[in-house]
């Protein structure tokens, strides 16, 4: 059997952290969490801001929604409050299907 590295996930990301992950300013991501009630992301005394993957998964829903599908501000806050667990749902079967992709991939290169 080889070795499989394990996925190493922390319980909270930095702004930083989260920023780069999806491409955005750090203003951007404090604008969202003005905006969408789903986004809580911990404070600590200093006000830097630490996300939860919940959190991480929230913002996922939130990019989807409003970059990909094209919903503004208010028509992405009016589908979250009505379809929350539908759309969340929906990005857990996104993201199976994305890691499948990424593994059928790596199979075809090494062949």
């Amino acid at each position: 059997m080889p070795y499989k590295e394990r996925e190493i996930s922390k319980m909270y990301y930095s702004m930083g952290e989260v920023a780069a992950m999806f491409d955005v300013n750090q203003s951007l991501l404090r604008f969202y969490e003005k905006e969408f009630d789903i986004l809580q992301p911990k404070k600590n005394k200093k006000g830097n801001r630490y996300f939860t993957p919940e959190d991480i998964e929230n913002l996922k829903i939130i990019f989807n929604l409003i970059n990909d599908k094209g919903y503004t501000l208010q028509g992405a806050k009016d589908y979250l409050k009505q379809n929350l667990n539908v759309t969340k749902d929906n990005q857990s079967i996104i993201a199976s299907l994305e890691s499948i992709k990424s593994f059928l991939l790596e199979v075809r290169d090494q062949m």
